[in-house]
């Protein structure tokens, strides 16, 4: 797990106020004041047993509470009335005074609180530090340090494995997530329970241990995606079983969700089920409950045709026999999902003939893609689908033969919904196009790709600056990604982060993997 940084600590500076507040404050008696004698008689009888809930106290110096890496960008976010101009930043380990900045004044508000911001990039030496004003008080803890995402990005991938089913995770690479191997017992249909088919494997997700195929698919996607465009931060010794196997540990664990996904089709129509879900009753240990299969569906058949032949391409140079059985798979997917509906029609039988036209060079891929290009609502599914972005994105990564046109015209709708991102983060109190995280992850995976084909520092800045909003800078002072620091979403009444979000999990490690890079 996130090794804990920080001690909790108030600063002798807040310490004195709180100080100040108990002695004047309710609890106390004034030394003058009068008391009648019935009022003396009772003195040492015992108070009434009363629990007073006391409220958080939110901080007004905003950090990301897991830090700044050293030579990137930092700032803080002040939020309060009538705010200084000047604040300083302390050692935590020796309450020494290492840096003094001076407020930058802002046009933004939150609840009719001022917002001010405080830059100290120039701050290099690393080390564990807190931001310190007068009128508002002290920040919480945050590092400044090089590799800061590396842990972050390790944990972030590793939830995959901790979630694994059908196999015995282990107690030394998963610590308390350990657990025996479990739904190893055939799974019965739901439409026909006297059939049972072998579906142990994949990833649970969610606190009753389900499995879903288009929201694996949908993972496993965005996780093929952070891989492609940035390959280099992916390693091949991030703590898993497959860890030193010269494949990088990212794509073993995709294939971990594909062989599963491989058992959800039918053998006999290449149809994929929708899901593998535990039958739970009071009685009954979750994680030995039995399971039942739902019925095949197109959505499920066309997500699965989606991702085996994007990883079937991806996979190639590793094991092409296997990769070479997926793209089989995807195809008769794609075959019997393309029988049953206008796939010419459909954002996500887009998306699939993307895949497939780059992983095969295959004319009829080729003309369902030509189809959407030439739709007069393709301009506007590119903006609001992701099917259809996601797509287009693939379309213009492809080595086979495509359209200059089309691509030119990809790219210009590209940079458009990139430049409303920016113009969004300039416009924000907090430096965020939104305060939804599902929302906030979806915008900075747009702008990750948008920096892979044209590095932009601005880019890379903004992203990590929805990082730092994540991870703590933000209206509730709430690090909504690890659970080691001072105020995280344990303290609050989600009580869920990103982290336990796989999908939303799968986008922040895409988001991290371009800062860590």
């Amino acid at each position: 797990m996130f090794k804990a940084f920080y001690k909790k600590r108030i600063p002798a500076l807040c310490m004195a106020a709180a100080v100040a507040i108990t002695a004047c404050g309710c609890g106390g008696t004034a030394k003058n004041e009068s008391v009648t004698p019935e009022q003396e008689a009772q003195g040492s009888e015992p108070a009434p047993n009363v629990v007073y809930e006391v409220p958080v106290m939110v901080p007004g110096a905003l950090v990301d509470q897991n830090g700044y890496r050293t030579g990137a960008e930092k700032s803080v976010i002040f939020k309060g009335n009538d705010l200084p101009d000047v604040f300083y930043v302390y050692n935590a380990e020796n309450d020494e005074l290492e840096y003094t900045g001076q407020m930058r004044t802002t046009n933004h508000t939150d609840d009719g609180d001022e917002i001010k911001e405080g830059y100290f990039t120039d701050l290099i030496e690393d080390g564990t530090y807190y931001i310190y004003t007068d009128k508002i008080g002290s920040s919480y803890a945050f590092r400044i340090q090089n590799d800061l995402y590396d842990d972050i990005f390790n944990e972030a991938c590793k939830t995959y494995y901790k979630n694994r089913c059908g196999t015995a995770v282990s107690e030394s690479l998963a610590g308390d997530s350990a657990h025996a191997a479990c739904h190893t017992a055939e799974a019965h249909l739901q439409e026909d329970p006297s059939k049972a088919i072998d579906v142990s494997g994949g990833w649970h997700l969610n606190a009753q241990a389900d499995r879903d195929v288009v929201t694996g698919c949908k993972i496993a996607l965005n996780l093929l995606l952070a891989y492609e465009m940035n390959s280099k931060v992916v390693t091949d010794d991030s703590g898993i079983p497959e860890s030193g196997n010269g494949i990088p540990d990212l794509l073993d664990e995709v294939r971990y969700e594909v062989e599963w996904l491989m058992k959800m089709q039918d053998e006999r129509t290449g149809g994929v089920y929708g899901s593998a879900l535990t039958v739970m009753d009071e009685n009954t240990d979750l994680m030995q409950a039995n399971v039942e299969v739902t019925p095949i569906t197109m959505e499920a058949t066309i997500s699965f045709a989606t991702l085996l032949s994007d990883f079937g391409y991806l996979y190639q140079s590793y094991d092409s026999g296997f990769a070479t059985t997926c793209l089989k798979c995807a195809d008769r997917a794609y075959a019997l999902y393309a029988g049953t509906e206008n796939v010419k029609e459909k954002p996500e039988g887009f998306y699939a003939a993307a895949q497939l036209y780059r992983a095969t060079g295959a004319s009829n891929y080729e003309q369902v893609l030509t189809a959407n290009f030439e739709s007069s609502k393709f301009d506007q599914l590119f903006a609001e689908n992701e099917d259809v972005f996601l797509g287009a994105i693939t379309y213009i990564s492809t080595n086979q033969k495509v359209n200059v046109d089309v691509c030119s015209r990809i790219m210009k709708l590209l940079m458009k919904k990139t430049t409303a991102i920016v113009n969004a983060t300039r416009s924000s109190a907090f430096m965020v196009t939104s305060e939804d995280h599902a929302q906030l992850l979806d915008d900075m995976r747009t702008i990750t790709i948008t920096d892979h084909i044209i590095y932009n520092y601005e880019y890379t800045t903004i992203i990590e600056n929805h990082a730092h909003y994540l991870m703590g800078r933000n209206p509730e002072a709430v690090n909504y990604v690890t659970d080691s620091t001072e105020r995280t979403y344990l303290d609050t009444d989600e009580g869920t982060g990103i982290m336990n979000q796989p999908l939303l999990n799968a986008k922040l490690i895409f988001m991290l993997s371009v800062i860590k890079e």
